[in-house]
């Protein structure tokens, strides 16, 4: 891939420039690879399978241990206090592990939560079904998420590292929906492109998680991700305004309203 070289001579530099610096230089340079026609493997219709199981369970593996929980968390403990009572959606859930997160946190605390989690993949729901028998606040949901509508709207919606999975203009219109649909909160997270996150994408997709679907599609997911300016473009094109914008370790970074 053609910014492989970027980021390689990056690691040079990086001896004597400032690390933030060199990420947006070489960022530049790594323009988002979006194509349509290829999907991740995950995406693609099929059935449930000890593969994908597998790739779910790398996935889970990741978001604990590189950011993704402990981003959600954050907000969790700012919006979910003692005694709440809150309708919840988590958008394009995959194996579910984000709602059991909340549901977990809603439990110690001592909040009532109401949790929806909708995805349109049936096998990946299947899955998420099984892992969340224990779960009975968890009400799964099969749809398109840019087709979807409910008459109700929700106390607090999250969508993690999704957005990197749609066209800019699809994206954009993920963004209204959350927007929409809230009536109160929103947080988006996803992947952010730059040298820093392509080169731990190949190191642990080289070393730890190398079974071909996660292999393919952390690097393909890597190279789809928007960088930190196209994300609050994003924001900006899709109506948000007075929105919280802000990076996070491991290449992560997120948009939200409060």
């Amino acid at each position: 891939m053609a910014e492989i070289p970027l980021v390689v001579a990056a690691l040079y530099e990086r001896r004597t420039n400032n690390a933030a610096v060199i990420d947006r230089r070489y960022s530049l340079g790594m323009k988002r690879r979006f194509d349509p026609r290829e999907l991740e493997l995950m995406d693609r219709p099929q059935p449930v399978s000890a593969e994908l199981e597998r790739d779910l369970e790398n996935l889970r593996e990741l978001n604990r241990w590189f950011g993704s929980y402990a981003l959600i968390s954050m907000f969790l403990s700012r919006w979910i206090k003692p005694g709440a009572h809150l309708r919840v959606i988590d958008l394009a859930t995959g194996s579910g592990d984000i709602p059991r997160l909340i549901a977990e946190f809603g439990r110690k605390i001592g909040a009532e939560l109401q949790i929806d989690a909708l995805d349109g993949q049936p096998a990946t729901l299947e899955i998420a079904k099984k892992l969340s028998v224990n779960y009975p606040e968890i009400n799964f949901i099969q749809a398109n998420v840019l087709e979807w509508n409910t008459p109700e709207q929700y106390d607090l919606i999250f969508c993690t590292l999704a957005l990197h999975h749609f066209s800019e203009n699809d994206a954009i219109r993920l963004l209204q929906r959350c927007r929409e649909l809230s009536r109160s909160c929103v947080l988006v997270s996803d992947l952010r492109r730059g040298w820093t996150g392509t080169i731990g994408v190949y190191f642990l997709t080289e070393t730890m998680f190398r079974e071909p679907m996660t292999k393919f599609d952390g690097r393909l997911s890597m190279a789809r991700a928007f960088s930190f300016s196209e994300m609050k473009q994003l924001a900006q094109r899709a109506g948000w305004t007075n929105f919280g914008h802000k990076k996070f370790p491991f290449s992560r970074q997120a948009i939200w309203l409060d």
